[in-house]
């Protein structure tokens, strides 16, 4: 069986940045588990200019390498692949809806459908028109680059894209079509695969370096053969984590140690965004907040992408409140759950916060 490793909205713009190690490294990916397909779903450059600046290193990580590269232009580089520009012998730019067919990949058939600033009906009309250049005897995929409207997406999920609509389809668009497989790129933020109604799959491999501040976890690729599900291939590359911490007065943790566990279990190539809020005891850690500020920045310090967000409290004043006390010890005489007894706590320490102001 055809083996694929597809990814998308990569963004090139440096050479030998992050992006560029993204790149760099889903080649390794593709070399170690032995794929006959490399696909690129649209905005490998973040800007026409990049491409024309990288492609000769492109060309490098292209060369020598034991499997097919087929790319299809995004948003971001509709015009990067014009006048028959070489980007490596096993590359090949899909810049239109003819069919890709090669002696290795005979039972499979892959068709391009590249970013067009199209929406409506001239883009469901020219889905449509996809039918007779599928064929009932092959596996049918198809790798295009835009907006899936099923699903509730926000702005930050397409990177910084602002409001403006690209190129936005529906599942329903495929109805009707032998499509086993449409492999898209232009949702940043994470993995998504959904089912088409003939039983095939949709999937976005979510952008495989963090783009912005937006794309959070770490990131991956889209590796499966035809006629299997798709499945996320984790990536050891850059991106950003979000971290919130939530003290609790009430638990015998020290918070500088909470802290630190979660920052000695940061992925290596992960920049933190860090939150820490709710309450502490500055009596019984023996420590101002400006102290645990100060050790939250040491622990930190390289590893966050600006100072935390240091949204916790000293509630010292009213947890030796005697009124707070006496309303504590009432809920302990009640039934209620551990969780509920939480909620009640921290109703009562806001209502005496905003009596204090």
């Amino acid at each position: 069986m055809v083996k694929i490793l597809h990814t998308a909205d990569i963004h090139l713009r440096e050479y030998k940045d992050e992006r560029w190690e993204a790149l760099e490294q889903i080649v390794e990916v593709g070399k170690r588990n032995q794929v006959d397909i490399l696909t690129i779903c649209g905005d490998l450059f973040d800007k026409d200019v990049d491409a024309e600046n990288l492609r000769p290193k492109i060309r490098e990580v292209f060369s020598n390498i034991p499997f097919k590269v087929l790319i299809i232009p995004g948003n971001h580089d509709a015009d990067s692949y014009k006048g028959g520009m070489y980007f490596g012998e096993n590359v090949f730019i899909l810049s239109d809806t003819l069919p890709f067919q090669h002696s290795d990949i005979s039972d499979t058939r892959i068709i391009g459908l590249p970013f067009e600033p199209i929406q409506g009906q001239n883009l469901l009309g020219k889905i449509q028109a996809l039918k007779g250049k599928l064929t009932p005897d092959k596996k049918n995929i198809l790798l295009c680059h835009g907006e899936l409207l099923d699903a509730f997406f926000s702005g930050a999920d397409f990177g910084a894209e602002g409001e403006e609509r690209y190129m936005p389809f529906k599942l329903s668009y495929f109805e009707g079509l032998n499509i086993d497989y449409v492999l898209a790129g232009h949702f940043h933020s994470k993995f998504d695969d959904r089912r088409l109604k003939n039983g095939g799959y949709f999937v976005y491999p979510g952008s495989p370096v963090s783009i912005t501040q937006r794309e959070t976890g770490q990131r991956g690729v889209n590796l499966f053969e035809v006629g299997s599900p798709p499945h996320k291939y984790p990536l050891d590359t850059f991106h950003y984590q979000e971290i919130t911490i939530t003290l609790d007065p009430f638990k015998e943790e020290n918070p500088v140690e909470i802290v630190q566990q979660h920052f000695e279990k940061l992925h290596p190539k992960a920049t933190a965004i860090l939150t820490v809020k709710g309450y502490v005891n500055s009596e019984k850690i023996q420590m101002t907040e400006k102290d645990l500020v100060s050790q939250i920045k040491e622990i930190t310090e390289g590893k966050c992408t600006k100072e935390p967000h240091d949204e916790f409290k000293d509630i010292s004043r009213i947890l030796e409140n005697d009124l707070f006390k006496s309303f504590t010890n009432k809920v302990k005489e009640g039934d209620y759950t551990e969780e509920e007894e939480r909620q009640l706590q921290d109703i009562a320490i806001k209502a005496m916060m905003q009596a204090e102001l």
